[in-house]
This record gives C-alpha cells, structure tokens and sequence, in this order.
C-alpha cells in the first residue's frame, strides 16, 4: 500500500490560522480519499508559515469496483418515464432486466462502476481541498481565478511505495504537482526532491526547517528559559503568545535584549502587555518580579549571533515603550491631582448599551447593590460602595485605552495612587473576576461584594430588555457572568439567598412587558427589595435564578453529580441559597450511590406510587397519622418504631444542615421498610387497616421528601 505526502507551500499563512488549515487539511482530503472508495491506515498534519503538508500512511493502490441496483418504472409504464430512467442510468434498453414486483413487473437496473487507481482519486480530491478550502480570509492574485490565503506557489503531491515515489500529476490554475519542496527562506531557500515523508522531514530539517508547530514551540521555550536560567531570571509563562511565535518561524533562534534603564519603572503588566501586544516578546522577570529582559524570536542564524536583531528590536521597543510611560505618567498626574474624578466624569458619556445607559449610570446601579450586598458578605457598606464607584474609572485613562485588556490592573494602580486603601484598590482588580472557569475567584469581602454585584446587574439589566443567551449565541457572555456568580458564591462558602439581591438588582432597570399572570413574592427582604417597585422585579429575578439553576446544573455535571439528583435538590425549600442548594445535592448524591441509598430509593419509590394510586382512585388524601395500635404485624410494629426514630434524627439535622446525618437516618429505614413490602398486604379487605396502612406509607413519603425529593431521581 502506498504512502501519499502532499506539501501546499505558499507565503506566509497568518499563525493564527495555521493549526486550523491543518486539521482543515486533513479532514477534506481523508473524507474525500474514503469517500471515493480509498482506506489508509494513519494520517497526520503539520503547519509551518510557509507550508502545509498531510503525511498518509497505508492508502489502498486503488478503489475497489462498485455495483449498484437501481428499480425503475414498471414494464408497461409511459415511455417517458422509461427514457427517464434510462439517461439517470447512462444505460440503454437491453441493459434492463425485468423482474416480478408485487404490482406487476418492473425494470431493473445493474449499474457497474469500476474501480480507480489512488493517483487519479488523489489528484481530484486535493484539488477539490485547494478550490475549496475554508480560509477565514483568502485572496486571488496574478490573472488566475484561484483563491487561497496567501499566493501558493508550490504543489508536492507524491505516492511512495517500497523506496520508490511518483508524482501524482495534477494542474491547478498552472501550478503543477511536482516531488520538490523548498527550504527556508534565508538559510536554504534550494529546491529539494523528496522521496517520501521521512525522507521530506529530514531534508526540511536539514534546510532548517522544523515542520512541527509542537518541536518548534518546544525547543523556544528549552531555549528561552535555558538562557533566563543563566542570568538568574524567569521567562513569564505564556502559552498562547508561545504557540503564536511558533507560528511565525521555521527555525527558531532565541535572542535574550535588555530594556531600556528608563522603562524598568513601568508596572510589570505594562511591560509585558506592551511587549506582547505590540512585538510578540517575552518578558523576563528577575527574582523580585520586575521585568527586566525580553526574549525575541528570530527566524534565522546570523553571523553576529543576534546582535543586528537586538539592536532593531530594542530601538522599536524603546519607541513603544516611550509610549506607554507617556500614558502612564499623565494618567497617575489625572489619579494623584484629581483622584480619578475627570475619567468617573467622561463615563457618563460612554454608551453601556443603548437600552441600559451610559457606564456611570450602570455604576451607580453597581455601587448600590454593592452596599447591600456587602453586610451579607462581610464587607463595609460605605467601602464597598466607594470601591463600586472607582473600579471601572479606568476605563476613561490613556493606558487603558491603548490597551484594553487592562483594565482593572491599572485601576488597581490608579486607585492607590489617589489614596484609596490597598484592600480598596484591589476591587479595581478583582472585581472583574473570575473571567473563566479557571480563573481565580476574589475572596477579599470588598471584591467579592462589588464582583457579585457587577455580574448581577449585568444579568438582571440584560433579562429586563430581553437580551438573554439564545441556542450557542451570548454576545453580552451572560453564561460567563453566571458562572461567575455561581462561583464566588459557592468557593465563598456564601450564605446569600439570592432572590431579594436579584429583585434588588432589577428594581433600577427598564420594566419589560410580561404575559400571563404574575403574582409577588411571598418572601421579601433586603429592605423589602427596596420598597417593592412592581412585580417585574420579581419576575426578573425569578427568570434570572432559573438561569443560575440552569448553569449551576451544568456546573455541578462536571464535577459528577447527577442531572436528577441536582433536580431533587432544587425542588426543596431554599434553592436560591447555592451553597446550601450545592450541600444538598452533594450528600445526596453519595448518600444514593451506597447500597442504603438504592435500596431506600426503591422502598420510597414503591410506597410513594402505591399511595399515589391509592389516592387517586379512592379521591381522597391519606395524610392522616397512623396509628400503631392498628399494626397487625411485627413488621408494621418495626416500622412505626424505625419512623419515629428517624423522624426524631432527621428534623434536627435538617435544622442543622446537616444532610449527611439525614442522609444516615433515613438509611435505617432500608430494613424496615423491606420488610413490611414483604410481609404485609397494604390493600387489605379490611378498610380501617387498609387506611391506616396508607397513611402509614405518607409518613415514609413524608419522612423521605424533608430530606429531597426523591420522586425526581431516575430508577428505583
């Protein structure tokens, strides 16, 4: 079976896209080469900035020929029809074969395909790939018709086979398939005959070209911090700005500059924003956390090691970074003079969104709710209101501008500039927090506070215009910002009923029109949600919390807790307290996966639908207590003693929280129960005991639902 390597070498294709055109590679033209009746046992692909190359293994020499039978019109039908048939066939009359149908005889068609040799399959499914490949951005260039991200220049399409390789022979808009690839562009830009893809890869690397993104990356990342070693310093890790710099050489060559003396003064995430941003640098850090170097990657061997790079670099950094220690030393004059008031002014005239307001209305939204937020949290009312109102002024600042992504470590800076205590200045920061789920939650109280209430005002303001997540579409990142709620809640260990603080978060926003009937809350709180305005703020804070309960599902899957049995735990009293919500669903979760738990699960099951059908039929509720004296069996006896037992054990712990020793109690109810199902008839003839009996069963319903709601986890 032969080997097929394919090379598409063009000018340089953007890093970005790279890792994406491989797999796209692979995908079209495996699909295809099946698709035409082709097998291969392995297929891998490689992404350079000049070059895209599919390596397949084991590809069968050619399609096997392929029978197909085709029904046509019944014998008699109109001859139209027939003719029909005959062109969707490509055969003639004599070539059909009629057989018996059960509604008379029928034409038949044998159609026979015969198998192709891979070279031709090969060739019209590669360039099938190249006229149609899925490039973000492409362009046509010269007289030519043919799009593709960059001008391609080359096509290397060879099958080899026992040491021997032939050209696949295709033309694509004039760029014949050849067995010839091109080395770097500096260093070796020869032509090169391959014969194979080991031969290929070891003549590239010999070329100086490394053909994989994963070599290249890795051996940037031994040599930069191989070099920051020997000087006592640290590279910053930064494995996106690593797999782009990947992206834009084929021979990697580490080069270790200083920064200029002037510069080192700048906060080390300007440093590193700039250099990154702007210049695709690494930074390095000495042992106190300072930036004091950066690591540049060139893309070829000099004779002066480096030294002429360096040098271009370092005068385009220097510029740069003059830049930025001019934003940066006008911005702390507006901070220290004028304690940020002229950026909190320019925000009233800054669009949040159009339906919700400027940015400094949405901060006098967020600062209120901060500051009934925070008695809850542990926070300082005054404080936290004052941090709501300076976390977001830099927005408004020349750094910041320049460079969005950050915002809040800047604030940060300012704030502490204009005297604002550390704890104060860090809200700037955090309260931005998390911004995925691996990112780190505030737990300073005063974040924690203007962070939950940032997040809900963005829900609430959202669902009252009627912009809430539809399918895969969120542009607003409402899922991202309930995530966030949802987890400073949870890894704070928060006590916070979230009802009256997402009323209270609505009570400002526009009311939107709601349909059907809507009635108010019968629980109030957080000074009666601000003097109660209507019930739309509590039909958006009902929305809302569904929503919570929607990703809180999704949240809690991941770390293996079952769909039904987070159901259970919503269905019970208090579900808009998270952290009790979340206890719930945990003890009960390892509570149903002992042999107690299914067994009991079953014993409620069985007497819960006998009670059920009981009632239904007879039009009557069995919720009067039984009585022990009726009890006819030792078992009925046996269980009237394990209920009270338990219903002594598990109102308490309930009080308490306490669900892992509910969980216990209700688990010594297993026995009892199994043996009542076993020996006791519950409908007997006689009424009074048959009564008695299904009220006996309510008190074990009743006793299992204080704990959950069993009758929503599955199985039983």
């Amino acid at each position: 079976m032969p080997d097929l390597l394919i090379e598409l070498f063009s000018e340089e294709i953007p890093a970005r896209m790279q890792a994406r055109a491989a797999a796209d590679l692979k995908r079209l033209m495996t699909d295809g080469l099946v698709e035409a009746g082709l097998t291969y046992a392995a297929a891998e692909a490689f992404a350079t900035p000049r070059r895209l190359t599919l390596a397949v293994e084991g590809l069968t020499g050619e399609s096997p020929t392929r029978r197909e039978e085709r029904k046509g019109p019944r014998t008699d039908a109109p001859e139209k029809a027939l003719e029909g048939f005959l062109r969707s066939t490509g055969l003639k009359r004599e070539d059909l074969e009629a057989r018996d149908d059960k509604k008379g005889q029928v034409w038949f068609a044998t159609i026979e395909t015969p198998g192709r040799k891979a070279d031709e399959i090969v060739a019209d499914v590669l360039e099938s790939a190249i006229r149609n490949f899925p490039w973000p951005k492409s362009m046509r260039w010269g007289a030519g018709s043919l799009r593709w991200v960059r001008p391609l220049h080359h096509i290397l399409c060879i099958l080899s086979e026992n040491g021997e390789a032939r050209i696949v022979e295709m033309d694509v808009d004039g760029i014949r398939s050849t067995d010839m690839t091109t080395g770097h562009r500096f260093m070796h830009p020869m032509r090169v005959q391959v014969h194979g893809f080991e031969d290929y890869a070891a003549k590239l690397k010999r070329a100086h070209v490394i053909l994989s993104a994963e070599e290249r990356a890795e051996t940037i990342w031994h040599d930069a911090t191989q070099a920051a070693f020997a000087q006592g310093l640290e590279v910053v890790e930064d494995k996106g700005l690593l797999a782009e710099v990947a992206g834009l050489v084929e021979w990697p060559v580490v080069l270790m500059g200083e920064i200029g003396e002037t510069f080192l003064d700048l906060p080390p995430e300007v440093l590193q924003t700039s250099m990154k941003e702007h210049q695709k640098f690494f930074s390095v850090r000495d042992k106190t956390g300072r930036i004091v170097r950066f690591v540049t990657v060139a893309n070829r061997e000099t004779e002066d090691n480096g030294t002429t790079i360096l040098a271009g670099n370092k005068k385009v950094l220097s510029a740069r970074l003059s830049d930025a220690k001019f934003f940066w030393e006008n911005d702390l004059r507006v901070a220290k003079d004028a304690a940020m008031a002229p950026w909190l002014t320019q925000l009233g005239n800054v669009t949040f969104h159009a339906k919700l307001g400027s940015q400094a209305e949405r901060i006098d939204r967020i600062a209120a709710l901060a500051r009934e937020i925070a008695p809850v949290v542990g926070a300082d009312p005054d404080q936290a209101e004052t941090a709501a109102r300076i976390a977001k002024a830099d927005l408004s600042s020349e750094m910041v501008y320049e460079f969005p992504e950050l915002q809040g470590v800047m604030g940060e800076y300012y704030a502490k500039a204009a005297g604002h205590p550390d704890e104060v200045a860090a809200v700037a920061r955090e309260h931005y927090q998390p911004l995925g789920p691996s990112d780190d939650v505030p737990t300073a109280p005063l974040s924690v506070a203007v962070a939950l209430a940032d997040k809900i005002d963005t829900l609430t303001g959202f669902w009252a215009i009627d912009e809430k997540p539809t399918g895969s579409k969120d542009p607003y990142a409402l899922r991202r910002a309930a995530l966030g709620v949802i987890r400073l809640v949870l890894e704070n260990h928060l006590r916070l009923p979230l009802t009256p603080v997402l009323e209270a978060g609505a009570t400002p926003h526009p009311e939107p029109e709601y349909h059907g009937d809507e009635r108010f809350p019968e629980r109030l709180s957080m000074e009666e949600v601000l003097s109660q305005k209507t019930g739309s703020a509590w039909a958006i804070g009902r929305s809302v919390l569904a929503f919570l309960h929607d990703r809180l599902k999704v949240f809690l899957r991941d770390r293996g807790i079952r769909h039904d049995v987070i159901d259970a735990s919503l269905a019970m009293p208090g579900a808009d307290d998270l952290t009790l919500l979340v206890k719930r669903a945990e003890a009960l979760s390892a509570f149903l996966t002992t042999e107690d738990g299914e067994n009991l699960l079953s014993g409620f099951k069985r007497a819960h639908n006998i009670l059920r059908q009981a009632e239904e039929k007879d039009g009557v509720e069995y919720s009067f207590g039984p009585d022990p004296k009726l009890a006819e069996t030792n078992e009925e006896r046996a269980l009237f003693t394990a209920l009270d037992a338990a219903e002594e054990r598990i109102a308490p712990a309930m009080d308490a929280e306490d669900f892992a020793a509910a969980m216990s109690a209700l688990a010594g109810l297993r026995a009892p129960i199994d043996a009542f199902f076993e020996a006791v008839q519950v409908n007997s003839d006689n009424q009074m005991i048959r009564r008695n009996r299904l009220n006996l069963l309510h008190r074990i319903s009743a006793a299992c639902l204080a704990v959950a709601d069993l009758t929503r986890i599955e199985g039983g």
